[in-house]
């Protein structure tokens, strides 16, 4: 026997979360510094867990037309077939077409972090997406498919009571089309996951931080690859 437990590692990743949340919370008073300190928090998660042709960053995203999105505190993007990103003077700045996921994360979920939320995966949903054919050794496939950008919210805590109940539902539904939040976490509580484009599934449990990552890992494997960006329409940037 090794000795080992495999329930008690899905268990100590959770705690390890849900303990740096709630420190931050207690530990901070300055809003802004509380609301990076969680941002980090959620991000040093996903780079360390994410399979390899993922990266995570608090960043901003633009599209080949020279639209940006608003900030968003945590961006899942390739950077297997990615050809650049842009990192100045501490910002990054991603093309639109390496997008797989955006979040907000905050300390605490409510009717107007939800809003927000929905406002800003929106700005990165509505961006122009290019998308080339591809060659191979015996022709060229057709252009891929856009994929769907996966939107949804990180928080330690909620102002609900109950935190995954018709309150938080009621937000959530009224955010359609650009602005659906399709999955989020409230790591004291539980995660919630929009369901085959109905309805949404509350999961109340112990663990959510796990399940949550789990169930983006998940999603993220269904969404296939980025599309074939197209260089050439970033590059007429260079003549304007």
């Amino acid at each position: 026997m090794s000795g080992w437990s495999l329930a008690q590692l899905l268990s100590s990743l959770h705690d390890d979360i849900q303990q740096k949340l709630a420190t931050a919370r207690a530990s901070f008073h300055h809003s802004g510094t509380k609301g990076d300190a969680s941002e980090n928090i959620w991000i040093s998660l996903l780079e360390k867990y994410l399979p390899e042709r993922y990266r995570v960053a608090k960043a901003f995203v633009v599209d080949s037309l020279g639209t940006f999105s608003d900030q968003i505190d945590v961006v899942v993007f390739d950077r297997q077939y990615s050809p650049f990103i842009f990192n100045y003077e501490g910002q990054t700045i991603i093309p639109a077409e390496s997008v797989y996921a955006v979040f907000e994360a905050k300390q605490t979920a409510d009717a107007q972090l939800v809003r927000y939320a929905q406002d800003k995966v929106a700005t990165v949903r509505k961006l122009h997406r290019t998308s080339l054919p591809i060659p191979h050794a015996g022709g060229v496939y057709p252009p891929k498919p856009l994929i769907p950008i996966i939107g949804g919210i990180l928080t330690f805590e909620s102002e609900w009571t109950p935190a995954m109940g018709m309150s938080l539902e009621k937000v959530l539904l009224a955010g359609d089309g650009g602005r659906r939040l399709n999955m989020g976490c409230i790591a004291s509580h539980g995660h919630f996951i929009w369901q085959d484009n109905t309805n949404y599934d509350f999961v109340p449990e112990s663990k959510p931080a796990t399940a949550f990552l789990f169930k983006l890992i998940s999603r993220l494997q269904f969404s296939g690859t980025v599309p074939m960006i197209d260089i050439d329409a970033y590059g007429e940037w260079l003549t304007k």
